[in-house]
């Protein structure tokens, strides 16, 4: 005869050799199919190409020092190694890079871009990266036009066509902001650094304190510094309603 059922069942001790299978903390959408994208990885390396030839062109016409010191050459160089990764993953099929580098290496080149032909196209002197407007001015005008026209528009069609959204967050549009005010600090202190007869002591006319003012030039940097803000907020948006280009459409009906 069984007797009664205790309240209380003491835990059993765990049977050796038998692993305890835990809930996964990844979500279900961190798995990625890995997908072969080879076209994707070919037009990513030829827009990276073209942007580090556009700045070879620069630093060889003019001097390394002043050439590097331009927002414009940073975020081309930037935005080359940035392709040139994302082309090799997606010739692999290996994991995207982050969206926070991707979508900030593009926003970087609409600013420069932006910046080129809102404020420096109708400036009374001619706007040169090198600081000779007179040496091969072919060469400075095709280099130009390359960094400002051509490769913000490759990045931006490769980032709304070929890469997936993340989605994008706001405080991504924060950080992305760092680097603007950290080059704006950089250039006002570059400026004091040099003598005042120095003829690249600042860079860009709109920061040029030496000519404005600190109190102008702060206030130059605060209108651009919000059309940049709108431009970010406008970018995590439009990552959140674009479709993903690399999501295959699953085929449907009878094949005869």
């Amino acid at each position: 005869m069984i007797g009664p059922i205790p309240k209380d069942i003491p835990e059993l001790p765990a049977v050796p050799g038998v692993q305890t299978v835990m809930p996964s903390a990844v979500p279900a959408t961190a798995v990625v199919i890995p997908v072969h994208r080879p076209k994707v990885g070919v037009y990513r390396l030829l827009v990276a190409l073209t942007a580090a030839a556009a700045v070879a062109v620069d630093l060889r016409l003019g001097s390394p020092g002043r050439v590097l010191g331009y927002f414009t050459i940073q975020v081309d160089i930037l935005l080359a190694l940035v392709l040139t990764l994302s082309a090799w993953r997606a010739r692999t099929a290996e994991r995207p890079l982050p969206a926070l580098v991707t979508g900030g290496a593009v926003f970087y080149a609409l600013i420069a871009g932006l910046v080129y032909h809102v404020l420096l196209v109708n400036e009374p002197g001619p706007f040169s990266l090198t600081g000779r407007p007179g040496i091969h001015p072919l060469w400075q005008a095709v280099t130009s036009q390359t960094l400002h026209t051509l490769i913000p528009i490759a990045a931006l069609l490769d980032w709304l066509l070929l890469t997936s959204p993340a989605p994008l967050r706001v405080r991504d549009a924060r950080k992305w902001l760092l680097y603007p005010m950290a080059y704006l600090a950089f250039s006002l202190i570059r400026g004091e650094r040099l003598p005042p007869s120095a003829p690249d002591r600042y860079l860009y006319p709109f920061l040029d304190a030496g000519r404005l003012g600190y109190r102008s030039v702060l206030a130059n940097a605060l209108l651009i510094g919000l059309g940049f803000v709108a431009l970010a907020l406008l970018m995590v948006a439009l990552d959140h309603i674009r479709p993903d280009p690399t999501r295959r459409r699953s085929k449907t009906g009878f094949r005869l």
